[in-house]
């Protein structure tokens, strides 16, 4: 049946625009009214042409809002099997994600995040491709594709990023390859201005924190109502443009305790303005999301979303990608402390020590 479709349609699209030029041309050459010179007659002629330039302009525009609304489509499938939905439960952490468009409608963003059980921890990723369109989605599948294999096959959260940052850079020379096939020379930076943000995380099951950033923004730790950054070190330049360090030591952010959440976003959500050009403030919208605690994570996304909605009357002018991690664990794993004891959950530990996380981070 399908089969029948593609052909009738196709002959359709062309039947049209080729009916309404044999009815200008008949009506021209057969047509009495059409060899006469007064006015009225031309009056009537120049009607005839405009009816029949309409017909045209519409059926033009008609079959392309079809063929975009189809791209769109298969654009916004393919978008969705990369970024698929998250589980709402990941090893203890109750997990809730969204995306905001900055056009209505775009389907196709260069935001990324992704959440993975590994033997190594919980591993997140967190990312913001510079551009939209279809070649900033190119670059979010070598990403999540990259980051997917990694994050279980390296111990370490330096080599994923390495990882990263390798399948970036094959990307954008194979990128370049195709749109420049008579070069026949592969640059070193294929694409200077293309850059990706990376924001890794890995969660153990004490709830350790541990952190790579490369130019994005840094999470914010929900405890309580009480709303700061997870940490305020310096991040790394994006990846892309420069090449990584030698050293990638990561950055201890402390514990997340039972009951604490985290909200990982892209840049569009602090950037966004409202009609007076004031920024929108996260952290605020945050403390009154927890103003009711305890709060479920989809209960802080959508408290987040409706106040940045109202903020931008709707209309953000970015895009915007927001993760939200809330450490659910009945009691943190075992782990063994330097004099040989065991020691309890991640809050019993904290209850007789400094807090961690003042100490560890930077």
């Amino acid at each position: 049946m399908l089969g029948i479709r593609r052909p009738l349609r196709r002959a359709l699209s062309l039947g049209l625009p080729t009916a309404w030029g044999a009815t200008a041309i008949t009506y021209k050459l057969a047509c009495p009214l059409a060899q006469q010179d007064g006015l009225g007659a031309r009056i009537v002629t120049s009607a005839v042409f405009f009816a029949v330039g309409t017909g045209l302009i519409h059926h033009v525009r008609q079959r392309l809002l079809r063929e975009l609304r189809q791209a769109r489509r298969v654009a916004g499938a393919a978008q969705s099997v990369l970024l698929r939905p998250l589980p709402p439960r990941v090893d203890g952490l109750d997990v809730a994600a969204a995306r905001l468009s900055a056009d209505r409608g775009a389907t196709v963003g260069g935001d990324l995040y992704e959440v993975i059980v590994t033997e190594h921890g919980v591993r997140v990723v967190m990312g913001d491709v510079r551009g939209h369109g279809l070649p900033a989605l190119g670059t979010v599948a070598a990403l999540l594709g990259s980051f997917r294999e990694a994050a279980h096959d390296e111990p370490d959260l330096g080599r994923v990023l390495r990882r990263l940052d390798r399948a970036l850079a094959r990307h954008l020379r194979e990128r370049h390859r195709e749109e420049h096939p008579a070069n026949g020379r592969t640059p070193d930076h294929p694409v200077a201005e293309e850059f990706v943000t990376v924001l890794l995380l890995e969660l153990d099951g004490d709830g350790e924190v541990r952190a790579l950033n490369c130019g994005h923004p840094w999470p914010y730790l929900l405890s309580g109502t009480d709303v700061e950054p997870l940490a305020r070190a310096d991040p790394l330049p994006p990846l892309g443009p420069f090449p990584l360090p030698a050293d990638l030591a990561t950055t201890p952010c402390g514990h997340l305790r039972r009951g604490e959440s985290l909200l990982l976003y892209t840049d569009g959500a602090e950037d966004a303005r409202d009609h007076r050009g004031r920024f929108f403030s996260l952290p605020a919208a945050l403390a009154k999301a927890a103003h009711d605690h305890p709060v479920s994570p989809q209960q802080v996304l959508c408290a987040v979303v409706r106040a940045l909605l109202r903020h931008t009357s709707g209309r953000p002018a970015d895009d915007v990608a927001l993760l939200v991690l809330r450490n659910d664990r009945a009691r943190a794993h075992l782990s063994r402390v330097p004099g040989g004891d065991l020691s309890g959950s991640a809050e019993g530990a904290g209850a007789a020590t400094t807090h961690p996380r003042r100490t560890a981070r930077p």
